[in-house]
């Protein structure tokens, strides 16, 4: 295990060319955007070229995507003789054996090894004929590990998706810690306990699976259940969270203050969780005045909701959600 993952600090790979290496084809880089640059406030980025990693080189002949779905393959742009597909796919297996401690991935938009989606797919003859794929180490990447969260550098740009992609990297960076300690019928409970509201805000068929999964828990043999829970855990957050999905844990949430709190002060909370569904504040008003009233009314299971601060508050994703 790494220094960063032993320190509690989630790793996040991310392609070299947007890490400020000069790693394309044309030996330049790539600059990040904000967002992208933002996120190395929470993470710890560990840099990543499949195309220098399957030794191509600095300067070396750009590739595309050539052929018809099911049948691509990665050649040189000038001759179509030289097929990088296999290596390029087989590097996603080393990129996670060299750091099995990846929590996410920050690909690059367009790449046809690194692209996340819509990456152009050409003709034998060199046209264009639809942006529909994949970049392939990309595809062999999800392949590998169907739970590690992907985004590139252009989705980021959208806000609701930088949520979401933060959110699922620092879940999984968790899980895997707990797995590092010793995954037991009692702390997969604990682990759901802690992601029951969260989950709940991205997906309530699957809030009430995982219970039920969880229900199972020292019943059923640890494993198997261990990696149906998981899979499921990560397919729920990766459903995007919506005003009327949040709307309804806040209220959730502040049916734990009705015995502390003056119903006056329960009035101005409620207005402000129904101004949040209405969409004319973000989520982070009437998230911090919930903070606020739980603060002076410590309530130790609201106190341990992942939901209340799913990643460092630093990042101020939710004031644009």
């Amino acid at each position: 295990m790494s220094e960063a993952a032993a320190a509690g600090r989630p790793v996040m790979g991310i392609g070299a060319c947007l890490a400020g290496k000069a790693v394309r084809y044309n030996g330049q880089t790539k600059s990040p955007n904000d967002h992208v640059r933002g996120l190395a406030e929470a993470f710890e980025l560990r840099s990543f070229c499949p195309e220098m990693g399957i030794g191509m080189g600095v300067p070396r002949a750009p590739i595309h995507l050539v052929g018809i779905p099911g049948k691509v393959r990665a050649l040189d742009v000038e001759t179509h003789s030289r097929d990088y597909t296999d290596q390029l796919a087989g590097y996603a297996g080393t990129v996670l054996e060299l750091a099995p401690e990846l929590c996410g991935y920050i690909l690059v938009k367009g790449s046809p090894s690194c692209g996340y989606d819509r990456v152009k797919r050409f003709a034998d003859n060199g046209y264009g004929i639809a942006s529909d794929l994949q970049g392939v180490f990309a595809a062999a990447l999800a392949k590998a590990d169907p739970l590690l969260p992907l985004e590139d550098d252009g989705r980021l740009n959208d806000p609701g998706l930088r949520e979401s992609f933060v959110t699922r990297a620092y879940a999984y960076h968790d899980w895997k810690q707990v797995c590092s300690s010793g995954l037991s019928a009692h702390t997969l409970i604990g682990f759901y306990s802690r992601y029951k509201y969260l989950v709940m805000a991205h997906h309530v068929p699957g809030y009430q699976k995982l219970g039920r999964l969880v229900a199972d828990a020292g019943k059923q043999p640890l494993q198997p259940l261990a990696a149906e829970f998981i899979g499921e855990f990560m397919a729920s957050l990766t459903q995007r969270a919506t005003l009327r999905s949040h709307t309804n844990v806040l209220f959730h949430l502040a049916g734990y203050l009705k015995r502390t709190v003056p119903a006056a002060e329960r009035q101005r909370l409620k207005d402000l969780i129904e101004q949040y569904r209405l969409g004319h504040i973000p989520l982070v008003v009437p998230l911090t005045m919930l903070k606020h009233h739980f603060a002076n009314n410590p309530n130790a299971y609201i106190e341990g909701q992942v939901f209340m601060s799913p990643y460092p508050d630093e990042l101020k994703l939710r004031n644009l959600i």
